[in-house]
């Protein structure tokens, strides 16, 4: 559980300084934004911006970091909930797609560090370097891990757990990305939709196909 600051204390100026250089950073970019303006919109005077984070570069990292820690909080709360003996391959991936767009993807600080990411990244990747290790990094890997698992218990045919762990990322949602760049946000009636279709899609990939006297069986009920 995550314990909140005390109000007035010393942590509680920090985090309200972050928080307001977040909006601030994810509103006017990097290169448009300076610490007046963040102590500004803070409450606070320059100088408390620069005793508790130091320059702009500095605080831009410990929003970047901040910020990368919640989302993975809730990337691998999210992860436990992977189907890894699932009962309906489809429907539970499915659900499981959604909860992971819901809670980790279009909340409000996925929807931060993907603006900033897609407008700096450029510019600055620099500054985007713990965010690539800690971020999609640790990402990739576990649900790589899940997928093999899959796979090794017999419901994927899969021979680079990584590559399909970024396909299924990107798979759902590809839908959106467009739409969130310009500030849309999908409802959840649409998120469910693409979800469902971007696993179809996945499944006809990688799912285990029947064989032998299997697949013949299947195929006699089709024409029956």
């Amino acid at each position: 559980m995550t314990v909140m600051p005390a109000p007035g204390s010393h942590l509680a100026k920090r985090q309200s300084i972050l928080d307001t250089a977040a909006c601030v950073f994810c509103r006017e970019g990097y290169g448009g934004t300076n610490i007046d303006m963040i102590a500004c919109e803070a409450g606070v005077s320059r100088q408390t911006v620069y005793n508790h984070h130091g320059d702009k570069d500095s605080l831009f990292r410990a929003v970047v970091h901040e910020v990368t820690e919640r989302v993975n909080h809730r990337v691998f709360e999210t992860l436990a909930t992977f189907p890894d003996q699932p009962r309906d391959l489809g429907a539970d991936l499915a659900a499981f797609a959604v909860r992971f767009n819901k809670n980790c993807i279009y909340d409000r600080d996925g929807k931060f560090l993907r603006r900033l990411v897609d407008t700096e990244g450029e510019r600055y990747p620099e500054l985007f370097a713990e965010w690539r290790e800690q971020g999609p990094g640790k990402t990739w890997a576990a649900l790589a891990a899940r997928f093999a698992r899959l796979a090794h218990a017999g419901y994927l045919e899969i021979e680079d757990p990584d590559l399909v762990a970024r396909q299924f990322l990107a798979l759902i949602n590809a839908d959106f990305k467009v739409a969130t760049l310009l500030g849309e946000m999908p409802s959840d009636e649409e998120i469910e939709r693409s979800s469902a279709n971007a696993v179809s899609m996945f499944l006809r990939a990688y799912a285990c196909r029947p064989s032998g006297t299997a697949a013949a069986r299947d195929k006699s009920a089709l024409k029956a």
